[in-house]
């Protein structure tokens, strides 16, 4: 089957589906599957908008309310994680997954489901220090403090997501795993985005966390988002026990805009026998259960249960038997129950309302799921209070953290920097600057005549999409098989075929090929880019302004903007 991967979203569903139609038209295919990496903005109406960190003069509606409110559907089954610019009130109904419009699922702060028999896991947010202990403590109304901190990822969702012993197919994660830019062409990451040199030099770029989790996970494929620009690279993992070494294909991608490329199609081997629709993973789901008592809804620092003697229980790797009671609880019927509801007001285009509130509602989907398996609603957890006595719902692995959390602790991570001080650094980027410089280099990129990467024959509609020629990801030098409990086929991921000639271009566009993939099976890897008479002009009268950096430290910047005010 094909799935399509898009990097941020930033609201443009209705650009993203028509570049996946005219490409469907063109090519003769049939797209199954969209996975969005981070930045979907889910708003639903004006108090939403209140709940999304980014500068005012981007606190605009953008298209996904249509699909909220049932003026659209999407015309193809979408999966999506949370990035550093949501509307967070709205993710926060939705703890461990669930349906944001009809055909639209999102993962939580961490999921695994199924599709065909393909897993596919993500974890929600980007990576800060400060925040990593925490619980998931924010409210709506957000301060300027929580604005920020409720898209952090935590530890416990990581820990979480480490209990996961049977392979993953695909992992999704907003920003970088820290130390992925070593495994592909770094020279070409720089000539593109020049200021990433400092962190790449020193090893700060991207999250530790996610770097953790690709060390275990190890899945066959992980796609990123977040520093807006297509970057290819292949890990080849060391050796568990007595398992071949496993290789992971790591893809980012740009936003959804004109002549950026930010959409791929990945051709992927569903599983004979599987369901058709969306499934839930039994041993997430058993996870999900083991370690509900760790849960906390308070800002004191936690550090997950270890092999220390200080805990009573630091293994939550679920059982065969837990995963049967899993299944026993949902009637032995995993597909995700189509069961969306609206839970707030619907925004009205000719009635618009500035001063609608943030909601704060639970959702049914969460309710019903909590019900069925034991589990407990964060969300109406920290709206009722529920920590104000001792802070946390912890039982196994429990220990005592008096102190309160505070911007000075130090990282778990010996090299990360990203939370030593809770003060402004004015000289990383902030969120005003990220998107400035979106702009700045979307003119750039015309100037520089980036059309000339249509494929020749094809002329694309005024205002539709420019088809470039495919990237090629290198072939992992193995093909570990898989094995699990559930006594699952393996996976056969398809690659891209070597293309007969490259210009000089191309070569800074494409990885070098490696040889075998096992299977042998090959197939076209495509990255769109989406022209548009919507962008400006050269010559026309939008400047952009130089923007000085000197110390960035891109997992921390996009938290401030002094620039801007917030709502």
């Amino acid at each position: 089957m094909k799935i399509a991967v898009e990097g941020c979203c930033h609201g443009e569903l209705d650009k993203i589906y028509e570049t996946i139609a005219f490409l469907e038209k063109k090519e003769e295919v049939k797209v199954e599957l969209l996975l969005c990496c981070g930045d979907f903005q889910a708003v639903r109406n004006e108090g939403d908008m209140k709940c999304m960190a980014v500068p005012a003069k981007y606190k605009t509606m953008q298209t996904f309310y249509k699909y909220y409110s049932g003026e659209k559907k999407a015309p193809i089954l979408t999966v999506f994680i949370g990035g550093n610019h949501e509307a967070s009130n709205h993710l926060q109904e939705l703890a461990y997954g669930g349906w944001v419009a009809p055909n639209i699922y999102y993962l939580g702060y961490a999921g695994v489901i199924r599709y065909k028999g393909v897993r596919i896991g993500g974890a929600s947010g980007i990576f800060k220090s400060h925040d990593y202990r925490r619980g998931h403590h924010e409210f709506p109304p957000y301060n300027p403090d929580t604005l920020r901190s409720v898209y952090h990822i935590r530890n416990i969702e990581v820990f979480k997501l480490k209990q996961i012993q049977m392979p993953i197919d695909i992992f999704m994660s907003h920003d970088w795993p820290r130390g992925i830019y070593r495994h592909g062409s770094t020279g070409e990451l720089l000539r593109k985005k020049k200021f990433l040199r400092q962190e790449v030099e020193s090893n700060t770029l991207g999250s530790p966390a996610a770097e953790e989790l690709l060390a275990h996970l190890q899945p066959n494929y992980w796609f990123s988002a977040h520093l807006h620009v297509k970057f290819a690279a292949v890990m080849q993992h060391p050796p568990k026990a007595n398992a071949a070494p496993r290789v992971t294909k790591f893809l980012s991608l740009d936003k959804c805009l004109p002549h950026r490329e930010f959409l791929q199609i990945v051709d992927v081997q569903e599983r004979p026998g599987s369901s058709e629709g969306l499934e839930y993973d039994p041993e997430w789901l058993a996870i999900l259960k083991s370690t509900n008592g760790l849960q906390r809804t308070t800002p004191h620092p936690w550090n997950p249960p270890e092999n220390n003697g200080l805990h009573e229980r630091w293994d939550f790797r679920p059982s065969e038997a837990a995963m049967m009671k899993v299944i026993e609880a949902l009637s032995g019927d995993l597909t995700i129950p189509e069961n969306f509801s609206q839970t707030v007001p619907l925004y009205d285009p000719n009635r618009p309302n500035n001063r609608l509130p943030p909601s704060c509602s639970t959702n049914p989907q969460t309710t019903e799921l909590c019900a069925t398996l034991g589990l407990t609603d964060l969300y109406a957890h920290v709206c009722q209070g529920g920590d104000e006595e001792g802070g946390r719902m912890m039982q196994a692995g429990d220990e005592d953290d008096d102190e309160e959390g505070s911007g000075d602790e130090l990282s778990e991570y010996p090299t990360d920097t990203s939370g030593m001080s809770s003060s402004i650094n004015p000289d990383e980027i902030t969120i005003e600057d990220e998107w400035e410089e979106e702009e700045g280099e979307v003119a750039m990129g015309e100037e520089k005549g980036e059309e000339e990467e249509v494929v020749k024959g094809d002329k694309p509609p005024v205002g539709g999409v420019n088809t470039p020629s495919r990237m090629v990801l290198p072939l992992p030098k193995s093909s570990p098989s898989l094995s699990n409990i559930m006594d699952l086929p393996p996976p056969s991921h398809s690659t891209p075929a070597e293309r007969h000639s490259q210009s000089a271009a191309d070569r800074e566009e494409h990885c070098d090929e490696d040889e075998g993939d096992g299977d042998g099976d090959v197939s076209a890897m495509r990255v769109l880019k989406r022209s548009s008479d919507e962008i400006e002009t050269p010559g026309s009268k939008s400047t952009t302004p130089k923007i000085k950096r000197r110390n960035q430290v891109i997992y921390t910047a996009v938290d401030v903007d002094d620039e801007e005010g917030e709502d």
